[in-house]
């Protein structure tokens, strides 16, 4: 691969007549940032077995965190406005009206479900953040057997205790039982405690599974209790009006987790929590330091954000996000989207009709076959040949399966053949 010496130039659009004369182009060139490590690296990215293509946009990030933090509008001012830009283009696909509502970016999906749950505290217990958990009653969290367990660290560490954080049962395909949710509120309320939070899970770790987010809404509405969606592993589902449905009722949660570190292919780290409430993340966090976030300065305060996040300095995540959006475009990320899910659904037809292998059900996850030791096994040997790699674990009453998780749109029928083919040849002697 020949490495050529044009500039690389990044444009910045102009995000705001205040920030005109940062319309600047940013020259780069391969050799001037390059050696043989980097050009190896390169080619090594382009293969889809190998990485998606994106590490020029995390070498650029790299270098763009070495000079600057990310706490107040004078000291990131384009930052600033990519982020507030950015966040309000995922409110309005999420569904909240002209994009309204609060929002940042974490440094992951665990940090922005625990945003989600300290916001829920503080919109119906306000006086917590002065007086301590002493200051409300016995609090209780509800989330799926399958979510993520984040949920549960979360009450661990933000001092309901994890015996307040209540699993709820799931269907044969990991979604939450609406009904189960209902009775376990009406336990809760009948010892005395109070039903806070419910955790609706839009993409399980395991199984991929989407809670009905409608029904579990109807529920929160009816008890009056803060309604998250994790969506920190099916976010991308929102670019694709083929794949959206599975997010029906989203519009209706108070919060929102949303990865594109995840399925849209995005570097790590990149989470956002988005709220639908206008203002709630400074009311729960800020607290107004005084030689950071002073009140009279000469631009709209506002603009400082620093002050709702649980951090002070940030780590830039925005910029490598807003650049691969601008490169792409939302079409783009939709045909990266459904790309993944054609690759997927092209190994669910090629295993379930293929002996030897056995599904544990559409998703994809499978057996090969159903003996206890034999993915282990298989796993090992990959890892020693260095052809491939592929997750497995058991689940419940099911011994360990294969759990395929496609989020390369490089990747191609051949290697998805090519993955069945190394699977077996691995386990043929098992």
């Amino acid at each position: 691969m020949e490495i050529e010496t044009k500039p690389l130039c990044c444009h910045l659009c102009l995000l705001s007549p205040s920030v005109s004369t940062s319309a600047s182009c940013l020259p780069f060139s391969l050799h001037s940032i390059g050696s043989s490590t980097l050009k190896q690296e390169i080619d090594l990215g382009l293969k889809p077995s190998y990485l998606s293509p994106t590490q020029l946009y995390e070498l650029i990030d790299s270098c763009i965190n070495i000079l600057t933090g990310r706490f107040t509008y004078e000291i990131a001012p384009v930052f600033v406005l990519m982020e507030q830009l950015t966040l309000k283009k995922m409110r309005e696909i999420i569904g909240w009206p002209s994009g309204e509502g609060d929002g940042i970016f974490s440094p992951g999906g665990a940090i922005s479900n625990m945003y989600s749950v300290m916001i829920a505290r503080y919109k119906y217990f306000p006086e917590v953040k002065t007086k301590g958990m002493s200051a409300a009653p016995r609090l209780v969290l509800f989330t799926s057997e399958h979510s993520h367990y984040s949920i549960k660290k979360a009450g661990a560490a933000l001092g309901f205790g994890s015996e307040n954080v209540v699993l709820l049962s799931t269907d044969e395909r990991g979604r939450v039982i609406p009904a189960d949710l209902e009775a376990k509120i009406l336990d809760v309320k009948q010892k005395g405690y109070h039903p806070l939070f419910v955790n609706a899970t839009a993409g399980s770790t395991v199984y991929g599974a989407f809670d009905p987010i409608n029904e579990i809404a109807d529920i929160c509405e009816k008890y009056n209790m803060w309604l998250h969606v994790d969506g920190a592993w099916g976010g991308g589902l929102l670019m694709s009006r083929k794949h959206r449905h599975k997010f029906s009722g989203v519009e209706r949660a108070n919060s929102v987790t949303w990865n594109p570190h995840k399925m849209m292919g995005v570097p790590l780290q990149c989470s956002a929590i988005l709220v639908r409430e206008k203002g709630i993340l400074a009311g729960c966090n800020s607290m107004c330091a005084g030689y950071l976030f002073q009140p009279d300065k000469q631009y709209d305060v506002s603009y400082d954000t620093g002050d709702k996040a649980i951090q002070c300095g940030r780590h830039v995540d925005i910029f490598k996000f807003w650049l691969m959006w601008k490169a792409k475009g939302t079409v783009g990320f939709e045909q990266h989207i459904d790309k993944c899910l054609d690759l997927s659904q092209y190994l669910y037809d090629k295993i379930r009709n293929r002996e030897g292998y056995e599904m544990v059900f559409e998703g994809v996850m499978f057996y090969s076959p159903p003996i206890l030791q034999v993915a282990p096994n298989i796993k090992a040997m990959m890892m020693e040949s260095g052809t491939t790699m592929v997750g497995y674990q058991p689940q419940g009453q099911k011994v360990n399966f294969f759990r395929m998780v496609i989020s390369n749109p490089a990747a191609l029928q051949s290697d998805i053949d090519f993955l069945i083919d190394e699977i077996e040849r691995l386990g043929r002697d098992l």
